[in-house]
Order: structure tokens, then C-alpha cells, then sequence
């Protein structure tokens, strides 16, 4: 882990590469991997380690989060002009974007401002607009002010879990959520849970691939269907088993869903 110097100031970073040495390094197009509201880059660990073997992989923090610089009354928009200009930092031209639940509506937000720089998009337990965000909104953030971070985090990850999460994966889950910064988590909760990017989604060109928890109460797989009706021609996959947190909860399956969609997008470019 370490961080990056942006145009938009410091960035967090978690990246692994091939060895530029190794024959099976074919220069893949790299892999950019965007968390939700309740976690960091580190979430993004099994992906890492995983496609990091074959192809640049690399994970960022919003402003505010993990390592990055926290950015006052920062938007999703604002997120996603960070997110460009880490890439332009690390000198990635073009990336398939992978984010899951905020990092899914980051992502959508990425290819509105600069659709050339996405070679696909991965939306996992995400949504174009939330019914109940609202809602979801206020709880969370009055949830935040009477109990802190790590008391919303105690009170919250049985509803992100699915129920065969371990008790090893929900302890990180509860540990890397209280470490939040209550201003950075304020502000992610705004950016995801009163987002509307409809009209965004069906200007989506670029292939995409929709992945979604079939034990995910946060944004249940009827949200997954909807994005799939506003962008036809989206792959739709949905994990047995998992919740809110499917590349945590189910990295293997998560993983070779994504590979075999990576493959399959290189092949047509």
C-alpha cells in the first residue's frame, strides 16, 4: 500500500503487476478496482493477488478514504475526476473499471466524464438509482452520529454479509468500516445513496458485466436487474450465496466470472 501525488493531491494506493520478465505477460489492458462507502482499497485484496499475476491491478481510495487527502463536500463526479486523475498519475491510458456498491456508481459516473477511458465496466452489487436510497441515507448517517463508526459497523454488517460469510471476513469488515473518517464516510454516503445516474447508463457503449449477490439485502439482485434492462447488452451474473460484499465473500467465483469476461472483452477489442 502507499499513495500516489495526483493533480487532485494525494491518492491511495494498492497495486501488483506481472513480472515484465515472465513470457505470459501479454500486456494486458490493466484492471482498476473501486470499493464501496463502508470499506478502502484493501477490500479489493483476492483481486489483487489474483489477477495481479497476469495483468497491472490496482485498487484506489476516494479522497478521504484510506490514505487518500480528504476533499470537503466532494461528489461523486468529484470521485471519479480522482479517479482519472490517478490513472493519469500512473500512467493508465485505458482500464476495465471494476467497482462494487459506490464504487459501482463511481465507475458509471468515470464513463460519463471520459467513456474513452474505459475499456469495459464491472458494476457488482450496484444500481443506476436506488429506490430506497433516501432512506438509506438518513439511517446511515444518523447511525454514524449516535453510535460512531465502529458501533454503525457492529450494527450494520449482518445486513452486508450473506449467510455464509465467516467470522473472519466479518471482523474485517467491521475493523476496516470503523476506521473511516466520519467526514469522508458522509460524504461517500451522499455520493452512492442519493445517486440517480439513469439517463448516464443508457449512454453506456463500452461491454459490460453486471455481478450481484443472490443474498444481498443492501442492493438486492432486483437492482442488478434493472441496471441489465437499462444497458441490454450487459452480461448478467448473479452469485449464489453471497451478499452485499460478493468479491469478499465469494472471491473465487467472483474472480472467474470477472476473468472469463476480461478474456472474452480482450478477445473483441
Amino acid at each position: 500500500m502507499g499513495t500516489i501525488e495526483t493533480r487532485n493531491g494525494p491518492i491511495g494506493v494498492l497495486e501488483a503487476a506481472p513480472d515484465p520478465d515472465r513470457s505470459t505477460d501479454t500486456g494486458l489492458i490493466p484492471l482498476l478496482l473501486l470499493h464501496g462507502v463502508g470499506s478502502d482499497k484493501s477490500v479489493w485484496a483476492p483481486q489483487i493477488f489474483h489477477f495481479g499475476t497476469e495483468r497491472r491491478t490496482v485498487a484506489l481510495d476516494y479522497p478521504g478514504y484510506g490514505e487518500s487527502a480528504l476533499v470537503a463536500d466532494a461528489t461523486r463526479d468529484d470521485f471519479a475526476a480522482a479517479v482519472l486523475a490517478a490513472m493519469d498519475a500512473l500512467e493508465i491510458a485505458r482500464a476495465h473499471v471494476c467497482g462494487l456498491s459506490l464504487g459501482g456508481v463511481v465507475a458509471i459516473a468515470l464513463h460519463h466524464l471520459a467513456p474513452e477511458r474505459c475499456a469495459s465496466l464491472i458494476l457488482a452489487d450496484s444500481f443506476a438509482c436506488h429506490p430506497e436510497g433516501a432512506e438509506i441515507h438518513a439511517r446511515s448517517l444518523a447511525g454514524m452520529r449516535d453510535l460512531g463508526m465502529r458501533g454503525l459497523a457492529e450494527g450494520r454488517v449482518d445486513a452486508l454479509l450473506g449467510p455464509e460469510a465467516t467470522a473472519d471476513i466479518r471482523s474485517v469488515v467491521v475493523e476496516t468500516m470503523a476506521a473511516i473518517d466520519p467526514a469522508a464516510y458522509e460524504i461517500g454516503a451522499t455520493a452512492v445513496w442519493l445517486a440517480d445516474q439513469r439517463v448516464r447508463v443508457r449512454k453506456i457503449r463500452c461491454p459490460v458485466l453486471i455481478l450481484c449477490g443472490s443474498a444481498d439485502r443492501i442492493t438486492p439482485p432486483a437492482l442488478s436487474d434493472d441496471l441489465k434492462d437499462r444497458i441490454p447488452h450487459a452480461a448478467l451474473v448473479e452469485i449464489a450465496g453471497a451478499g452485499h460484499l460478493s468479491n469478499l465473500e465469494a472471491p473465487v467465483v467472483f474472480n472467474r466470472v470477472v476473468e472469463a469476461f476480461l478474456s472474452d472483452t480482450e478477445q473483441n477489442l
